[in-house]
């Protein structure tokens, strides 16, 4: 593993980090509110809702407990993840039930997507070039060359996911409306070096990968 690769995982403090251990069997009784914008297993039908399906189970359960932080009525700014449509839906449920939830959605598998066939070479060139000239690091050193992400670290599969879904937290994050990416900033750092035409071709590329 590279040393920027290990400074990162030790920044965002996700290399020892505890969580509750999931039951994938205890979580499928648990994801019928989910279900709703979802899909039953997690391979939404909405573009705008992302496919929860086959996604790491570390990522997933993070992204749980920060949209219940940061979409609580009243949470203050700054804290957690704020989805409007989550607001205060997953404020009955405990950390184990969360975990729960994580381990039913990551065991799923995810379908696959198409992307744009006049945005593949713009957005493969993206995902595993990045943009030399800005100092953008490519896709695949977080994410694997296929998508997969790196579920020990805690990087999220992107392959096959919603190029709607995957252009808005793109897009979040480099206007700073999505802000849980960690102390250094990674994922806004790089967004900010994304133009809206780069935004276009890489999600589609992403939607198609896998």
């Amino acid at each position: 593993m590279n040393k920027i690769l290990v400074s990162l995982l030790l920044t965002l403090g996700i290399t020892g980090m505890a969580h509750a251990a999931g039951n994938a069997e205890a979580g499928q009784g648990k994801v019928a509110v989910c279900g709703a914008c979802h899909g039953a297993d997690g391979n939404s039908a909405a573009p705008n809702f992302p496919k929860l399906a086959g996604q790491g189970e570390r990522y997933l359960l993070k992204q749980l407990q920060d949209i219940k932080a940061g979409s609580t009525p009243g949470a203050p700014e700054g804290v957690g993840r704020k989805v409007l449509e989550m607001t205060g839906l997953l404020d009955p449920y405990s950390d184990q039930d969360l975990a729960d939830i994580a381990a039913y959605f990551s065991s799923q598998k995810m379908t696959v997507g198409m992307a744009d066939p006049k945005l593949v070479k713009q957005g493969e060139k993206l995902f595993r070039g990045g943009k030399v000239d800005v100092g953008m690091p490519a896709c695949t050193g977080c994410h694997a060359p296929n998508g997969v992400g790196i579920e020990a670290a805690g990087f999220p599969k992107l392959g096959g996911q919603h190029a709607a879904y995957v252009a808005k937290q793109l897009t979040d994050f480099r206007e700073g409306n999505r802000t849980n990416d960690g102390d250094t900033m990674i994922m806004r750092n790089i967004a900010a070096k994304l133009s809206n035409k780069d935004i276009e071709a890489l999600s589609s590329y992403i939607q198609g990968l896998h």
